[in-house]
């Protein structure tokens, strides 16, 4: 190969490198508030409990607070990106887990596997519920969350499943309804490996007025914060338990 050709092929690998990075770096979106979320972390201190935090831009969005909640109590990590679909998840379950020896994990998925889109539309993330089609569909949710769960359960840690929080009124690629129809597909699936609900779902509910617009599922700074107590408080709920054994 010419030196002209290899310089060619280079700049060519490297603009695909770059379309591919672009993509999934927008694959999953998370509102620009929100991104200091994704780098915090505790601390870490030697003899306290590991806790890793796996979810969507929610997740990223209450989790400051975790950590200040749990402050002195525990080391609190989470993924270092938005953790999209199920899908995403089987993808990426094992770097994410990584080598730490987790002594609790607090996991969701959910918004993004519900979510119905079509390549045609302008909206962000390409979301239509009237035309698209929907990520993950309720059969093979549960048959994810079924592998990911079984997964998590190998690590022996203390698993704390979070319900998927609230879809608004004027959602453009989620149904009003299927929230609820995702948390009980979950619920049957925690139920049976006996894995611990942190009921985000119920809350949430309760902070519409937190939303950050009308139709958008993601918080004011108060409501993650209000989320993020609860589950601190989950947490160190499972922490208590494991300590007592």
């Amino acid at each position: 190969m010419t030196k002209t050709a290899l310089i060619r092929t280079a700049a060519f690998i490297a603009t695909a490198c770059c379309i591919a990075n672009a993509f999934a770096a927008s694959e999953f979106f998370t509102p620009a508030a929100d991104k200091d979320g994704i780098k915090a972390e505790s601390k870490t201190r030697q003899g306290l409990p590991n806790v890793l935090i796996i979810g969507d831009s929610i997740s990223i969005g209450y989790t400051k607070t975790v950590i200040e909640e749990l402050q002195g109590v525990a080391n609190v990590k989470r993924v270092k990106e938005n953790c999209g679909d199920t899908p995403r998840g089987l993808e990426k379950i094992d770097q994410w887990l990584g080598n730490t020896k987790w002594d609790v994990i607090h996991f969701n998925w959910g918004l993004w596997d519900l979510c119905y889109r079509h390549p045609d539309s302008k909206v962000q993330g390409n979301r239509d519920k009237v035309n698209g089609t929907q990520a993950v569909p309720p059969e093979q949710y549960e048959k994810n969350l079924e592998a990911l769960v079984q997964r998590l359960e190998k690590t022996g840690a203390a698993l704390i499943w979070a319900s998927t929080t609230v879809v608004p009124e004027k959602e453009a690629g989620r149904f009003v309804g299927d929230d609820a129809k995702y948390n009980a597909i979950a619920a049957k699936v925690m139920k049976q490996h006996n894995v611990a609900i942190d009921d985000l779902h119920a809350l949430s509910v309760t902070l519409k007025d937190q939303l950050t617009a009308p139709g958008n599922v993601h918080f004011k700074k108060a409501g993650y914060v209000t989320l993020g107590k609860q589950v601190a408080d989950s947490i160190r709920t499972a922490i208590q338990s494991q300590q007592k054994e």
